[in-house]
């Protein structure tokens, strides 16, 4: 992907998710996508604005770690 590729075309408007604990009051949420061996990671708020992906692995092992 490159930096100027927008979030929806790594992967669908549905397919993007946020936390279930995740309020939301404040707006200031990412939203992943689960891209089978790869994670879409967005800002909730830029929905149509650029997305990282990363390895599936990398994801586990960031959240294994918060």
């Amino acid at each position: 992907m490159n930096a100027n590729e927008k979030s929806t075309d790594v992967a669908p408007a549905g397919a993007w998710f946020k936390s279930s604990y995740s309020s939301g009051a404040e707006g200031n949420c990412v939203e992943v996508a689960d891209l089978c061996e790869q994670v879409g990671i967005r800002d909730s708020k830029r929905a149509h604005g650029p997305a990282l992906v990363v390895p599936s692995s990398a994801f586990s092992a960031f959240i294994a770690s918060l």
